[in-house]
């Protein structure tokens, strides 16, 4: 990528550019006094990038990781193309001096002289391709090198131009009937700015993006499935989220699914080329052409250099976006080919036909994923798919409707796929236990249970095995089948209605098909299409087709990479599909092959061991992955975490499924918790292992009234189910604490019952008085019950090696309790000043297994207590000293 054509630009980088290094160490431009931890996580990143390795980077939540990141990547970037333009500039200086290149071989061919050893003098032939290969390097270099200076050029006047941004903001203000103004501002853009620099920028620096929306030949594949497909093939299958859709009309539609579909098609209507059948049933019906006000190319243009000279985030892109009145979505990805720095959710780099999509090019890049310490769980869902029988019975009725009403328009290679995925849809019900021609709802199934199958066995039994599932999501993919089957159900409200006695279907219409819902199973089954999202009552329906296609190409997975899970319930509806993948590494690995270097981040990245084994090991050669960990910046006495063995009466205290739920075990932690309140000022977030366990325990202390006794010095709140409740609870509960602070009395704060992997467990600051202690009741280990845990383990059981004696299954299990504990005992700790106690109650955390898990800034100062008396006595005399220091503050 070239320099100066940054979405990214750091403050200060610019200034900085000229003194890069200084006695071997790397100038990092920081918005304020970096803390040594810094300096040397940013240094440790430069080195791993300048190396081209691998890094798995720890940096604790509250040390400024992000930010690191951001200075240490930029900064590497911005001396490598300093070095680039030098060695371009050397190059093209000893070119133009006629310099020999054979008595000063360039690091750039050293590779080619090496290769010749030390044979003497080279022949006639090897010196003129020798020779021959070094002016077309030249040459390259020049051209690249006169572009380069073309978009700086041309960045730079469109950052500093008043007049460009004043008439173009004249522009965007202007309603589109005002045609005479708007033909005047195109007029004065030409005239000031001259017309060569939007031809350029279109011609240059939109190559990337606009080679994807090429003439019909290169995008098509085979013939047209119907009359609509005009210009369907010169659309990318995209999905626009809610939060980049800025047209209302489209984003009341609400459901995903719905918007994209609903983009797509105004796209389509852009083009205005209506298709034979609009034309031939013209007087049948009003077909809707609307077109998206924001898909304007040329206004998609001033977003893309507003973009380019300014770095926005995505509240600032939407309001940018609806002033001028242009797609963020697409105008944003117009800028990716002139970007240096692009940032979007690692979901969409890790899903390969997602990145492809959307333009996003790996070749000699370097990736750096923050937050990665959910990457596995991430990978494994992308890649993983689930289908239910009545989507399955669904997408058959509406998929074979649409193959009658366009049979004759139909070329017989595409009629052939149709029915091979017919076919498709027809076995997988079966395997169900159900008939694609009868109503889902009322195929009752007789035992319900799970199985697990590998992919070949699944493929046998399904009788698909003859089936090229490659060439099907090729043709998928590239007929946009999935869409234009929705697009049918809108437009022309196929019924989802299948006859019993076999009669010819007619298009009832979508009203008719809704009404048939209600009805029984009488004369006519009902196939009962999933609703997307209700709205005035009325469901949206869409097609389920994507979803499908999602799990067929997971059954193109290698046969040891993943499993298929067989879920049968009380009806086929009910009943499901669903590809569980065990080998997350084998998509990473793509990711990796591209990249000239990755950065795996996070806050919370211990057991690393996981990444290593499960990510890493296949993918990367084990030389190239490198290790960091820093400390917090924390003094080492602002942290209290205690190990507690025993309760208050002597219990020993073990969370385990089968004594976690003893009335004595219940009644040793409320003891902890009222000795705790009594002592610890502020907040207090107790987390449990689940939402029954917590419901659990809650009741039975109210049943005993030790919830009142608790109230007298902490008002308690609980964590709700419901996401939309969240930030309500958590106001409250803050309210509550400084209220208490403030005001004094009996009731010192609030206790706060959370849920481990809950919505309080990840991304909530618990800082200063809101969590002066947080509370881990037992260890949240995984349900082994569970039959995909259960093939995971056996998998790893199968193709790792085993670890310090242990099996790699229980490694797993252990890494997956650890990894959530960690990530719920780091929401307290968020900055220099503040203090907390942890307090993680089961012996269980003292073995020297489990112990090691911990995050090294918390392992290296624990305390393990054998005995209560101790243990109250250490956090007592904590907060007491933490009080004396910081005054009101830790009150």
């Amino acid at each position: 990528m070239e320099p100066g054509r940054g979405a990214g630009a750091l403050p200060g980088t610019e200034e900085a550019a000229g003194a890069a290094q200084g006695k071997g160490r790397v100038n990092f431009p920081f918005p304020y006094t970096p803390y040594s931890i810094q300096e040397d996580f940013m240094a440790k990143l430069y080195d791993v990038l300048e190396a081209g390795k691998v890094g798995i980077f720890e940096s604790p939540t509250g040390t400024g990781k992000s930010l690191s990141l951001i200075c240490g990547a930029l900064s590497w970037l911005r001396d490598f193309e300093e070095k680039k333009k030098q060695e371009e500039a050397r190059l093209l200086a000893d070119e133009h001096n006629g310099q020999d290149k054979q008595q000063q071989p360039t690091s750039c061919c050293v590779e080619a002289s090496n290769c010749q050893g030390s044979v003497g003098e080279l022949d006639w032939i090897t010196e003129f391709l020798q020779k021959k290969e070094e002016k077309a390097m030249v040459d390259r270099l020049k051209e690249e090198h006169i572009r380069r200076k073309k978009r700086e050029a041309r960045l730079e006047k469109i950052r500093h131009n008043v007049q460009f941004k004043y008439a173009s903001k004249r522009k965007r203000l202007e309603d589109e009937e005002t045609q005479r103004l708007l033909q005047l501002s195109t007029e004065i853009l030409s005239t000031e700015l001259g017309s060569d620099v939007l031809e350029q920028l279109d011609h240059e620096e939109e190559e990337l993006i606009l080679a994807e929306y090429e003439s019909d030949e290169e995008k098509k594949v085979g013939s047209r499935l119907d009359e609509d497909d005009d210009d369907d093939d010169d659309l990318e299958e995209e999905h626009v989220t809610k939060n980049l859709c800025v047209n209302e009309e489209v984003r009341h539609l609400g459901a995903v699914q719905l918007i994209n579909d609903r983009c797509m098609e105004m796209q389509k209507n852009k083009h205005g080329k209506k298709s034979e059948g609009e034309e031939s049933e013209g007087k049948k019906r009003r077909v809707s052409r609307a077109v998206c006000p924001f898909y304007s190319y040329e206004q998609m243009q001033f977003l893309r250099d507003e973009v380019l000279v300014k770095v926005k985030d995505i509240e600032q892109l939407v309001a940018l976006s609806k002033e001028i009145k242009a797609c963020p979505y697409y105008g944003s990805r117009y800028a990716i080919p002139a970007a240096q720095l692009v940032v979007l959710p690692y979901q969409m780099l890790l899903h390969e036909s997602t990145r492809c999509a959307s333009g996003i090019k790996l070749k000699d890049q370097v990736v750096i994923i923050d937050e990665a310490h959910n990457l596995i769980d991430t990978i494994t869902c992308i890649y993983s798919a689930e289908v239910r029988g009545s989507q399955l019975c669904c997408a058959h009725s509406q998929l074979l409707q649409y193959m009658e009403r366009y049979r004759k328009r139909l070329k017989a290679k595409n009629l052939m796929y149709i029915k091979q995925i017919l076919y498709l849809l027809e076995r997988l019900v079966s395997v169900l236990g159900g008939n694609v021609n009868q109503n889902p709802n009322a195929q009752s199934i007789s035992q319900a249970g799970t199985e697990l199958k590998s992919i070949n066995d699944f493929l046998f039994q399904s009788q698909i095995d003859n089936i090229n599932l490659f060439k099907i999501q090729r043709y998928c993919e590239k007929s946009l089948i999935s869409r234009k089957l929705f697009g049918f159900v809108e437009r022309y409200g196929a019924t989802s209605v299948v006859k019993t006695n076999k009669e010819k279907q007619k298009m009832a219409g979508l009203q008719n098909f809704l009404l048939t819902l209600h009805q029984g199973p009488d004369k006519e089954a009902a196939i009962q299409c999933p609703p997307v999202e209700a709205e005035d009552g009325q469901p949206k329906m869409a097609s389920p087709l994507m979803q499908i296609e999602g799990f067929l190409s997971a059954l193109t997975n290698a046969n040891q990479d993943g499993r298929v899970i067989l879920n049968w319930q009380g009806t086929v509806a009910q009943s499901s599909l669903k590809f569980l993948l065990l080998n997350p590494a084998v998509h990473f690995a793509k990711v990796l092959k591209e990249c000239r270097a990755a950065i795996i981040a996070g806050g919370t990245m211990q057991p690393v061991s996981d990444f290593r084994e499960q990510l890493l090991s296949c993918a990367v050669d084990v030389g190239r992955v490198v290790e960091f960990s820093c400390g917090h910046v924390i003094p080492p006495d602002n942290i209290l975490p205690i190990i507690l063995c025993s309760g208050p009466s002597n219990q020993q205290l073990e969370f385990t499924y089968q004594k976690r739920d003893l009335p004595q075990m219940m009644d040793e932690m409320g003891r902890i918790l009222g000795n705790l309140c009594n002592v610890v000022p502020g907040g207090v977030v107790c987390f449990f292992p689940s939402y029954e366990y917590e419901k659990q325990v809650y009741m039975h202390w109210e049943r005993i009234g030790l919830l009142t006794r608790l109230a007298t010095k902490k008002k308690i709140f609980q964590e709700p189910k419901r996401a939309n409740q969240v930030e309500q609870v958590l106001s409250e509960y803050a309210k509550c604490i400084k209220r208490c602070s403030q005001v004094g009395g009996h009731v010192t704060g609030a206790l706060l019952f959370s849920v481990v992997g809950g919505k309080m467990s990840e991304g909530i600051n618990f800082s200063d008085d809101l969590g002066r202690c947080v509370v881990m009741v037992g260890m949240p280990y995984p349900n082994i019950k569970s039959p995909e845990l259960q093939e995971k383990m056996a998998y790893l059981d199968k193709t790792m090696p085993r670890s310090a004696g242990q099996p790699p299954s229980k490694m797993l299990i252990e890494n997956l309790c650890m990894k959530a504990v960690n990530q719920s005992i780091g929401r307290a700790i968020r900055h220099q000043k503040d203090f907390a106690s942890i307090l993680l109650v089961d012996h269980r955390y003292a073995r020297p297994s489990v112990f090691n898990k911990l995050p090294q800034w918390i392992k290296e100062r624990t305390e393990i207590k054998p005995a209560f008396g101790p243990a109250f006595a250490a956090l007592r005399k904590f907060h007491q000293e933490k009080k004396s220091c910081y005054g009101s503050e830790a009150s």
